[in-house]
């Protein structure tokens, strides 16, 4: 029996020999890239010391009065405890200010950020957000030397800044990468200087690219789940070469901590602006004139555009460059400058990255068929302003308005009345919508009483009997949509498609 047991662990031993050398076999066998990159600290190490803290200051006006503390109602039981704890506790004034009941001086605020050396001579690319308002802006570098900075310029529409400083030594600096190589769950490495802990390094991969999380005209984000805690934003997020291929920015969390959705600026982006930055002080971002809109499905099939693509344009500027090159309201612009269009988005960035007065062809799509038109681009300011659209107020009736339903909408004649009380300027030409069914398809497209209806597919109408002709003509048509061209009352245009079944 006992030779049996020593004969069994004899044999167990073995097998145990032989499981052991089957599992590192398999772990051997594993692909380098699937256990995390070796060369990750190889490249902290190599570019760290480009990677800087921002540190900025900013005066603030300390309030003084009736803000400075809470305020009790006369003859209040807390009073008296109130009066002894802000005068004798704190040596100050119960009305604010100090004992005497004077205005405190301005107080200094400080904040702290991240950026990175892209040019030996001094110069730093961070976040516009982490400098924005600051009187006074520091760079630190890895071994703690400060250095006082000056603002080159910002940008706002993608939070971009470049510093300029003097180095006291040489410093190390690092290239873009292209950001447009980047694949979907490549490593990343992000180097900031989170909670003011000095340089740190954390890793992840490339979860998305090209994320619009509304944040600006021009979003096209890199998302990685690289921890980019506070005081990351404004640091490099570096491709295994060390090279940057994007700008920490913001993170999407609850907390306030990273819970891995972090979202960088790509480098492509970066890149042309920083040149444009550091060449001219400012944004020199090319200009159509156009408003655009999304082309939906039931856009896209009354337009008789298949697959739904493009962008469609709304209004045109009459000041702007599409207008002499002929392009007009109705138009899907598919193609720019050889670039493919698959949403506005794609065109607003495209025209934005394009030199000002640079002569581009346009692709567009008019009643079926692609034309191409030639446009000269103009300048888009930063300093225009962005219409409101105006605020639409009911009155009381002067007289009835004679109207007919079709698409769920109570249509009007433009009348004198009818102007006056929905605020619609004379340049407004159409059909009025005097009330909206409220279990409509053009109640759920957010037609509003006060909207004018200009064209129905592609068609003026001038009245709700022109409305009412054209929809059955679609009906007998067989169409499932109709198009209409609506205006609100400063004359701004869009496109809306109602269910005509």
């Amino acid at each position: 029996m006992t030779g049996a047991r020593s004969a069994l662990t004899s044999r167990l031993r073995l097998m145990g020999i032989a499981i052991s050398l089957g599992a590192a076999s398999m772990l051997a066998s594993v692909p380098a890239s699937a256990r995390g990159p070796d060369g990750i600290a190889d490249i902290a190490e190599k570019v760290i010391d480009s990677v800087v803290n921002i540190s900025t200051s900013q005066s603030v006006e300390a309030k003084g009065g009736k803000d400075a503390m809470p305020q009790l109602p006369p003859g209040s039981p807390f009073e008296e405890f109130f009066d002894d704890f802000f005068k004798n506790r704190r040596g100050g004034s119960p009305k604010g200010g100090d004992k005497n009941g004077e205005m405190q001086p301005p107080r200094k605020t400080n904040s702290l950020g991240s950026g990175f050396i892209i040019d030996a001579s001094g110069v730093v690319v961070t976040n516009n957000h982490v400098i924005a308002d600051a009187d006074e802006i520091n760079v630190i570098m890895n071994d703690g030397t400060k250095i006082k900075a000056e603002l080159v310029g910002v940008d706002k529409k993608t939070d971009i800044a470049v510093l300029k400083f003097k180095p006291v030594k040489p410093v190390t600096a690092v290239k873009f990468g292209d950001s447009d190589k980047l694949r979907l769950g490549e490593w990343v490495i992000a180097i900031g200087n989170p909670f003011s802990l000095g340089g740190s390094v954390t890793a992840g991969i490339v979860s998305a690219r090209n994320r619009d999380i509304s944040q600006g005209p021009y979003d096209s984000y890199i998302q990685t789940d690289a921890s980019i805690n506070r005081g990351n934003s404004g640091g490099p997020l570096f491709n295994l070469e060390g090279e940057v291929i994007g700008v920490n920015t913001l993170i999407i969390s609850p907390t306030g901590g990273s819970i891995g959705l972090g979202f960088a600026v790509p480098s492509k982006t970066v890149a042309a602006v920083v040149d444009q930055l550091r060449q001219f002080g400012e944004l020199r971002r090319g200009w159509l004139g156009v408003r655009i809109q999304q082309v939906t499905e039931e856009i896209a099939e009354s337009l008789s555009i298949k697959p739904a693509r493009g962008a469609l344009v709304a209004g045109v500027d009459d000041k702007g460059p599409a207008k002499p090159a002929g392009i007009e309201p109705g138009d899907v612009v598919v193609k720019f400058d050889g670039k493919d269009v698959k949403d506005p988005k794609d065109l607003s960035r495209v025209v934005a990255d394009t030199a000002v007065g640079k002569e581009v062809d346009v692709v567009i799509i008019r009643k079926g068929n692609e034309e191409t038109r030639k446009v000269t681009l103009g300048r888009l300011e930063d300093t225009e302003k962005v219409q409101q659209a105006a605020a639409k107020t009911k009155e009381d009736p002067v007289e009835k308005p004679v109207t007919q339903k079709a698409l769920g909408l109570d249509l009007a004649a433009l009348s004198k009345d009818l102007r006056t009380r929905y605020k619609i300027k004379e340049s407004v030409k159409g059909v009025i919508i005097t009330g909206v069914d409220g279990s409509s398809d053009a109640a759920e497209k957010r037609l509003s009483a006060g909207d004018v209806i200009v064209e129905v597919a592609q068609e003026a109408v001038a009245s709700a009997a022109d409305i009412k002709k054209r929809v059955d003509q679609l009906k007998k048509d067989g169409k499932k949509s109709v198009l209409l061209l609506v205006s609100n009352g400063e004359g701004e245009l869009r496109f809306v498609a109602l269910s005509v079944q």
